[in-house]
């Protein structure tokens, strides 16, 4: 598929604000050996974390499927945030906390103290992925554009009040998919490898750090080539689902893909993170499993597919 093949992109954001984001929740990473003990069971380098970034890192099982995503950073040499799915966090707590062992760590559900936000401002260059910034008590996390606006993570006491203007939450989901940057979630637990929602290009995977559980699958998807599925931006006629199947028109006994991500607007329509066979990315020959006549449209993702690690 050739960028002349994908239809452009339509969509220009113009809201700009805050808003709550009550389907992420919070684990925090308390004691001495809370990076190393992160750094070994992520797929990012959180040993060499520092106090100006963050980090977006995958939790694998042993074959390299994604059981969780997250954003982490730093507010402390001895504390660590982790920013998540909610309807994955009890499950990614308690699978984490089996690896502690010896370590001087001591994992936390850490919702009730700290919520999170997201913020829309304009000038899509002025924000760096993944830049941690602190004002005052809040925690704001560089992400990648959306719509021509930038999108910043916000993580502030529960007790802060957010002093942006308020923004629809619709909105924020939209930016999600338009970002180009899916996290997962309970629909697509163990759907994934990394590279198959472009983490090694949007800074998800770091490949010359130690080892983590699923990390010889991931090296292996990376450096033998043996990569055939990717994640594509896609608008819809209809509403799409995580997790649903998605088809192409030269074979229906078997998905072509799956929805990662998605997000129904009031004013843009339907949108997703749709992981496909790179062999079936073609323009009006794709469609959900829930509306057969449907065509899904190819839109360029916000950033390059790195080819080079």
């Amino acid at each position: 598929m050739t960028s002349s093949e994908i239809a452009m992109n339509p969509l220009v954001l113009t809201a700009v604000g805050a808003c709550a984001l009550p389907h992420l929740g919070v684990i925090a990473a308390r004691g001495e050996d809370a990076a190393h003990f992160l750094h070994n069971q992520l797929t990012q380098d959180f040993a060499l974390l520092d106090s100006q970034h963050a980090r977006l890192a995958a939790f694998c099982n042993a074959k390299g499927r994604m059981q969780a995503s997250m954003v982490g950073f730093k507010t402390s040499p001895q504390e660590v945030l982790l920013v998540l799915r909610a309807d994955l966090l009890p499950q990614t707590l308690k699978r984490l906390s089996m690896f502690v062992l010896r370590a001087k760590v001591k994992l936390t559900e850490a919702s009730a103290e700290w919520r999170v936000a997201g913020r829309f401002t304009a000038q899509a260059e002025s924000v760096t992925p993944w830049q941690l910034t602190q004002n005052q008590r809040t925690w704001q996390v560089g992400l990648y554009p959306a719509g021509g606006l930038a999108r910043q993570l916000c993580v502030l006491p529960t007790e802060e009040a957010l002093t942006d203007a308020p923004l629809d939450t619709q909105d924020w989901l939209l930016g999600e998919v338009l970002s180009g940057v899916a996290d997962v979630q309970a629909a697509t637990f163990e759907a994934f490898v990394p590279q198959m929602l472009n983490y090694e290009s949007v800074d998800g995977v770091n490949f010359k750090k130690g080892c983590y559980p699923g990390q010889e699958v991931v090296a292996r998807s990376q450096f033998r080539g043996i990569l055939k599925r990717r994640t594509y931006v896609v608008s819809s006629p209809v509403a799409l689902q995580a997790g649903e199947d998605i088809f192409h028109v030269s074979d229906n006994s078997q998905p072509a893909g799956q929805v990662a991500q998605a997000a129904s607007h009031a004013q843009h329509g339907h949108w997703a993170l749709v992981c496909l066979q790179t062999s079936f990315a073609q323009p009006d020959a794709l469609y959900p499993v829930s509306s057969p006549d449907s065509r899904l449209q190819l839109h360029p993702l916000p950033y390059a597919l790195r080819d080079d690690i």
